[in-house]
């Protein structure tokens, strides 16, 4: 995913973290932040050290960023959101985390509620 399609900056983070909008399932818990005038939305993920060692959370982050990619013609773009991973994720396959994703993102009305594992209804 490129550069601008993600949130870095601490002052970011925290500025989607203040609006207290979150939702959560067991593997993941997603923060939103609606932003009108952007082009595209922009995403931060953040694996916490009850998951592993770096290379562990190097790991689970490329999974996540795989999976949204999957999903990026489908996620709302008017909106910065961040992707914290529970320590459920530590052990789950790609389609797991895929299939946690778009739960949480339905919960969070950043992707259409009929959307269903890949493919529209």
């Amino acid at each position: 995913m490129r550069k601008s399609y993600r949130v870095k900056k601490e002052a970011e983070f925290q500025k989607v973290f203040e609006t207290h909008n979150s939702v959560a399932n067991r593997q993941f818990v997603v923060y939103s932040l609606d932003k009108p005038n952007q082009p595209h939305f922009r995403v931060g993920i953040s694996v916490g050290k009850k998951i592993g060692n770096a290379v562990h959370r190097n790991w689970v982050k490329r999974r996540i960023r795989q999976a949204l990619l999957e999903l990026k013609p489908d996620l709302r773009q008017d909106v910065d959101f961040i992707v914290i991973a529970r320590p459920s994720t530590d052990q789950m396959a790609m389609t797991e985390i895929k299939a946690g994703l778009i739960h949480v993102l339905k919960l969070a009305k950043l992707i259409d509620s009929n959307y269903d594992s890949g493919e529209k209804r």
